[in-house]
């Protein structure tokens, strides 16, 4: 058995300057569309969104973030905006934000690459030993 337990965190980092900003899990909820926008809907006190406005007030649309869930591990997406989500009616001190970032379709770099016009790359053990 390992000694590692999951955080309650959600920990996202600026890639280029290595700040980076923890939302609590339990005021998160995060989906996933097909095409690989992942929206992460924030809902919380306003000095939090206050803190994520100022942590997303300088990043630009395509810029790359990391992203930890709950210390399960580091990937990385592109940042795409951040927008007021639409309420219920929340009390005066509680505001929503919607961080959308663009999950990669495939988490290997490899296969992530345009293939056109370059060489395919192929592992060792995909090469067959018929040629």
């Amino acid at each position: 058995m390992s000694d590692f337990e999951f955080s309650d965190k959600i920990t996202i980092t600026k890639k280029n300057s290595g700040q980076s900003i923890d939302l609590d899990q339990s005021k998160v909820h995060i989906r996933e569309n097909q095409k690989g926008i992942m929206a992460v809907s924030y809902v919380a006190p306003i000095f939090e969104i206050m803190d994520i406005e100022d942590f997303f007030s300088d990043v630009i649309g395509s810029e790359k973030l990391s992203v930890d869930i709950g210390g399960s591990g580091e990937f990385t997406v592109a940042f795409r905006g951040l927008v007021d989500g639409k309420g219920k009616n929340f009390p005066q001190n509680i505001d929503h934000k919607i961080i959308l970032m663009q999950v990669s379709k495939n988490l290997d770099y490899r296969q992530n690459m345009q293939v056109t016009g370059f060489s395919k790359f192929k592992l060792r053990d995909e090469i067959s030993d018929d040629n």
